[in-house]
This record gives structure tokens, sequence and C-alpha cells, in this order.
């Protein structure tokens, strides 16, 4: 199948700061695929170049077969944005944020009206239709956008952060709405700090940092490949003074000392936890889980806060 984004050396410069460093991305039909990366990685700029906003400085580029820097307007007629923020107008109704932004496509009035009613029934918001946007809780305004974004009947969705700051209901409504829009057949491109929510939502994704792409692959892939399949939680007294990882060093388990625990990677937690106190580590709470794709985000890109 003709990809859907196919990007060869995408490059992204700001004067002489690069922001996209010739990358590399494919992304089929119907695949949800994700940027994941810290701040100032360059997953921003990469899907603001795949949404026409931002043209490309240099690289190959195309996105439903077309061009994205001279075929701008035909693209962006076949896309939905949900950006970061909802900008949606407050004194209006919810039915007529859909309104004003299906008129921007040239949409018949009837076609706008039909597609209303048909998107609030699917984000479950119908019976607000009438109710002005200002009051609606950070979920609601969500779903909104996400009805906006679909106005157009669009091919590919192009998510920007979809459920930052929403508590854990509303990304579980948002998750659900998200993964039958997935199995209409759109194609879903999203950014995203929640680890879960990738591993929820993508098939495969790409983890950027510093304008390049360090892994790829899907979520259970990637876990296999820079995790190992289980992570031990040893905590102990803030005057402690037990040189842990010189303890442990010799089980050949890759340690991690950290202000408040250390981390064990291991594929047994339990016998590690064993082989730990014959070696005479006692810590004060010891907690066994399974690796996730959060340890792989830190392996990757490191712990250091990014500014």
């Amino acid at each position: 199948m003709t990809p859907v984004v196919e990007a060869r050396g995408l490059t992204k410069r700001f004067g002489s700061f690069t922001a996209v460093d010739a990358i590399d991305v494919e992304v089929a039909p119907g695949e949800a695929f994700g940027f994941l990366g810290p701040n100032g990685a360059g997953k921003t700029s990469a899907m603001r170049m795949i949404g026409a906003v931002s043209p490309v400085t240099a690289g190959h580029l195309r996105v439903l077969g077309m061009d994205p820097d001279t075929q701008g307007a035909q693209l962006r007629a076949r896309l939905g944005v949900v950006p970061q923020e909802d900008a949606l107008d407050q004194e209006l109704t919810v039915a007529e944020n859909l309104a004003i932004y299906g008129r921007y496509f040239d949409l018949p009035r009837r076609v706008i009206r039909e597609r209303i009613d048909e998107l609030l029934e699917f984000v479950q918001l119908y019976e607000r239709r009438s109710a002005q946007v200002d009051p609606l809780s950070g979920g609601m305004k969500r779903r909104v956008v996400i009805a906006r974004a679909l106005i157009n009947d669009p091919e590919v969705l192009l998510l920007d952060e979809p459920t930052t700051g929403l508590d854990p209901q509303a990304r579980h409504v948002l998750w659900d709405r998200l993964f039958r829009l997935k199995q209409r057949g759109i194609t879903l491109l999203l950014t995203t700090h929640y680890m879960d929510e990738a591993e929820q939502l993508c098939d495969r994704l790409v983890v950027m940092d510093r304008g390049r792409i360090v892994a790829e692959g899907a979520p259970s892939q990637l876990i296999r490949q820079h995790a190992t399949r289980e992570v031990v939680e040893l905590r102990f007294p803030p005057d402690s003074e037990v040189d842990v990882a010189a303890l442990l060093a010799p089980t050949g388990h890759r340690i991690e000392v950290l202000p408040d625990r250390t981390l064990v990677y291991a594929d047994d937690g339990d016998a590690l936890v064993r082989e730990a106190h014959e070696r005479g580590v006692e810590p004060t709470a010891v907690l066994t889980r399974r690796s996730g794709l959060e340890d792989v985000f830190l392996r990757l890109t490191g712990r250091q806060l990014v500014e």
C-alpha cells in the first residue's frame, strides 16, 4: 500500500538550530503512529511539516501522495488537526463552533448540519449541542475539538498531546473515541508525553531526542529490545550509607541509583530480591513491576530535565 506519510532525510532548521535532523518516517494507511520525546526533541516540528503548516528545510516528504510545500491547501483539506490548545470560541455553542469550522472547508450548510449531529453523537456530546463552550469540563472541550477536527471527514488525524491535563476518566473516554476512529480506517498521528497513552493507542512509534530518531517499533517490541522483563525498585532510609550498586554489581544486572530509590533491571525480579538479601541488602520497601514504555523512554532520552 502507498504510505500515508513518507519522509526521507526530513529536516527542519530555525536559523542555526536544527529541530528535526534528517529523520526517516513511513506511516501506513489506517495505522496509529506516535512521536514520543522530551521537550525540544523535534516531534511537534515534524508534525507541523506533515500538517503542511511549516515548510520543509531539506529532505523528501509526501503526505497522502502530495508535497506539503506545493500542495498545502489540497492536503490540509484532507487532514484533521487536534492542537494541544483547544482554541475554541468560548462564547459560542458547541454546535456553532463546529459549524464555523466547517465553513472553512466550504462545506454546504446542509452537510455541516448533518455532520454536526453525527459527530456530537460520536463524541457523546449531542445533548450539549446548544450549550456554550465556556462552562464545559476539560474533557468535554477536548471531545468538541476532536469533533471539530472531523468535520471535513479527514483521512488523517493529527493529534498534539490529545489528553494533556485531563483526569483519568476523561482520558479513557477519549482513548475509546480515538480507537473507534482507527477502526473506521482513519490514520492517527499523535504526540504524547503519556507512556500509557502511547501503549494503548499506537501500533508503532518513534522515540525522538535532539531532533533525531533513537528508536522505532511497536511498543511491545521496544520494551523487549531496550528493557528487561521486570524492574525492582528498592527503597532505603534517607541516612542509609549502604552502597547498593557495589553490592549488586556482581549480579550483572543494570542498576540505576536515584535520589529516592534504586532501580535494578532484571528478567526475574523475585530471584533478584532473594539474591539482594543474600548479599546483605536490606531495603525498607521493595516493589517488583513489569517494565514499561516509560523505562524505555528514560533509558533512551535520559532523566535530565530539558528546558
